[in-house]
């Protein structure tokens, strides 16, 4: 469907991203871009639902609401404007006429359709078998303050989000942003962040001008 044209304290929190591994500590983002007033979308709910059920810890699924199809019907209320412009930005570097729903993207490198389960899992599968040369390390030093280190190639946005995984919140999409916020940039080195948070929330390190995502993971399943 193509249009016309404050984080909970987390004890313990510490993860690592190392070179190819596919596991839990390395999880691919799929980002999910769609809206309550988009036919195809529950489709794509589906989908991404039964992977998040079958490959765990392996996928972090964020979707985001665009608003875009208002006017088909009542406004979404979880719609965001930094989604629409996250997803414009997507369609710019993939070299899309424009954006649509339900698309979704994995890792900042590629994007599809998220109605075909067979083409997601494809895509899901590339990114674990990438090799990266960096690790990245999130460790809490205190009831709202964590201390992300390691190196990445080039700057990287390290964004907040949280996110509503309660099925009472959230209607059928998978784990809707519900609101996102920039921490700035980040070179490597150890750097020590306040946040807070009232929900589920999780962090995207990703290279500048919505590049790849070096590393994307749910604060709270990193408690340890």
């Amino acid at each position: 469907m193509r249009p016309i044209n404050k984080i909970l304290a987390v004890p313990a929190l510490i993860f690592s991203c190392h070179a190819g591994a596919a596991s839990a500590e390395t999880p691919v983002l799929v980002e999910l871009f769609a809206s309550h007033n988009c036919k195809v979308c529950p489709k794509a709910y589906d989908t991404l639902r039964e992977i998040e059920n079958e490959r765990g810890d392996d996928v972090l699924i964020l979707t985001w609401a665009v608003d875009y199809w208002d006017y088909l019907g009542e406004p979404d209320p979880l719609a965001l404007p930094v989604a629409a412009a996250r997803q414009t930005a997507y369609a710019e570097r993939f070299g899309l006429r424009a954006p649509y729903t339900p698309q979704s993207v994995y890792n900042g490198e590629k994007e599809c359709p998220a109605t075909r389960k067979a083409t997601v899992e494809a895509n899901i599968d590339s990114q674990q078998s990438v090799n990266t040369p960096y690790e990245i390390e999130i460790r809490a030093v205190s009831e709202d303050r964590f201390t992300l280190s390691g190196s990445v190639p080039s700057p990287a946005q390290v964004q907040l989000v949280e996110y509503a995984r309660d099925e009472a919140r959230s209607g059928d999409m998978v784990n809707p942003v519900i609101e996102a916020r920039s921490l700035g940039l980040w070179s490597g080195g150890s750097v020590t962040y306040a946040y807070t948070c009232e929900s589920d929330c999780a962090l995207i390190v990703q290279a500048r001008d919505f590049g790849h995502v070096y590393a994307a993971q749910a604060l709270d399943e990193s408690a340890g």
